[in-house]
């Protein structure tokens, strides 16, 4: 059963070719670090910082491709760990029964579209376990 996740921290050195961002789970104490790229990264922080930008940024244009199909972003999971890269899914509601649809995605580009349409995030427990392993 996938977990609820919170984003805790985000770490940006424009100098550096990655960026981190911190998940936390909800209802625990475990945390691990995914490195994305920086625009993802810079578009998490200007969402959580409240800032707009004038045109639309990628995951704001796919949320409003998504909304215009008829879909809703219901989550995003962390849903897979493999050589220490991450996999994630967009969880989208559609169709006429509500059918859920999971989308392959970077976990960089999912959490900054689910940070920006306040979609919860969540991480199957396999992968929370493996993070943890490549930690410790």
């Amino acid at each position: 059963m996938p977990l609820r996740m919170e984003l805790s921290r985000i770490l940006i050195h424009e100098l550096k070719d990655y960026q981190l961002i911190e998940l936390r789970e909800v209802d625990g104490s475990r945390t691990f670090p995914i490195m994305i790229g920086l625009p993802e990264a810079q578009a998490i922080d200007r969402r959580m910082k409240g800032q707009r930008v004038k045109r639309p940024q990628t995951h704001e244009l796919l949320a409003n491709v998504i909304e215009a199909l008829g879909g809703e972003l219901e989550s995003v999971t962390i849903c897979d760990l493999s050589e220490h890269t991450f996999f994630a899914t967009l969880d989208i509601r559609t169709g006429p029964n509500g059918d859920i649809q999971h989308i392959d995605a970077r976990p960089s580009d999912a959490i900054a579209l689910g940070i920006a349409n306040d979609a919860p995030i969540f991480c199957e427990e396999h992968v929370l376990a493996g993070a943890q392993s490549d930690i410790g």
